[in-house]
């Protein structure tokens, strides 16, 4: 028997949409433009907030519409650092979002810049594997209204505005991309969240041809490349993704991005011991940057229990940067944000899902103890 359909969150519909609705109500047009408003705007928890709506509008709305599909299940961390969400999906299963506080050292001493790590799928089908995200495997895309939700749920649990996106949280968003840049539309709309493109970002694995079709996507959004291997013989060992799309035809891509862009490229590369941390990597990285065009950031690997992978020394994080910064690449090493609270994307939700019988454990009994970061 096919399950029903679950009401649709209205945080992902566009005011076109809402507008179908009342006219197939028999509703008049100013009536969409209140529910926007209610939404959007207001951020409406409930149709009861709705006053201005008849009762019996709102009764027809609440059968077919929610306002709210998912909940905040678990928060890790203090208000004033990172802190990250477990949320709680309609059909039982979760996600993580990051709140991560501004930085003041990248700006200038002076930011109230709050990011929030977004996250685009549940679990992932990519098998990154240095991720936590994909141990336990891909199980579903998240709707428009998913990805939208998660900021709105933590603006109003942090009482502060979230201004600055990054879709490289759970998932490959490039994988989800219809769901992925409807939401973004809705969170760059004045009517809608009013966050500016400028300031959102999207992290992928390396999905080559869509990143040629978001290079049309006409909002001026930022791309990173989660690159985390600068030759295809280090990339393959780490990223299955590299089989399909290797590096040659990844940098075309990036050249079509670039050819239509005016914005940096941002290359993430995570730095894994005995693995890409050596001078000759940094040196074939620092080929690569200039060649697009990008900047490098570097983390530190962040320890995913249950994989063999280690952290290299800060003396060996700091010799590699300066190979980028004497090859005249625009590079960070990032040391901080978050590895007090277990940060590796998709480890709370491995473990609620796992305590709670949805998934048996993928994460072997033995624990790494080396240092983690992020």
């Amino acid at each position: 028997m096919t399950p029903p359909t679950p009401p649709q969150p209205l945080l992902g519909m566009k005011p076109e949409e809402i507008a179908a609705v009342f006219a197939e109500l028999g509703q008049p047009a100013f009536r969409a433009k209140q529910l926007v408003e209610w939404v959007f705007a207001k951020r409406a928890a409930s149709f009861d907030e709705m006053t201005n709506l008849p009762k019996a509008t709102r009764e027809a709305l609440a059968t077919r519409f929610v306002t709210r599909s998912m909940s905040i299940a678990k928060v890790t961390g203090s208000a004033d650092t990172t802190r990250k969400f477990l949320l709680k999906l309609h059909d039982g299963r979760y996600v993580e979002t990051v709140l991560i506080p501004a930085n003041p050292a990248l700006y200038g001493g002076k930011s109230d810049r709050r990011t929030l790590c977004v996250s685009s799928q549940v679990g992932c089908a990519y098998d990154c594997k240095f991720c936590a995200s994909g141990l336990a495997g891909f199980t579903r895309n998240l709707t428009a209204g998913e990805i939208v939700e998660q900021i709105v749920l933590v603006e109003a649990h942090a009482g502060e505005r979230v201004d600055n996106l990054v879709f490289m949280g759970m998932g490959e968003p490039l994988a989800n991309y219809s769901n992925l840049t409807k939401a973004i539309e809705i969170l760059n709309a004045d009517w809608g969240v009013g966050i500016g493109a400028r300031h959102m970002t999207v992290s992928t694995s390396g999905l080559a041809p869509q990143i040629k079709k978001l290079a049309e996507f006409p909002l001026q959004i930022r791309l990173a490349i989660s690159l985390h291997g600068a030759t295809d013989e280090v990339r393959e060992q780490i990223m299955p993704v590299n089989r399909k799309y290797n590096l040659d035809e990844l940098f075309e891509a990036l050249d079509c991005w670039n050819a239509k862009r005016k914005q940096f490229l941002t290359f993430e590369f995570i730095l894994i011991a005995d693995l890409n941390d050596g001078i000759p990597q940094a040196h074939a990285l620092a080929k690569r940057a200039r060649a697009a065009n990008a900047k490098v950031n570097l983390i530190p690997y962040n320890t995913v229990e249950g994989l063999p992978w280690v952290r290299p020394s800060e003396e060996r994080q700091d010799a590699f940067l300066a190979v980028l910064t004497r090859a005249g690449v625009t590079a960070t090493l990032r040391r901080e944000k978050g590895h007090d609270i277990s940060a590796a994307c998709g480890q709370l939700r491995l473990k609620q899902e796992t305590e709670l019988g949805i998934i048996e454990s993928p994460i072997p009994e033995k624990r790494i103890t080396i240092g983690a970061g992020g």
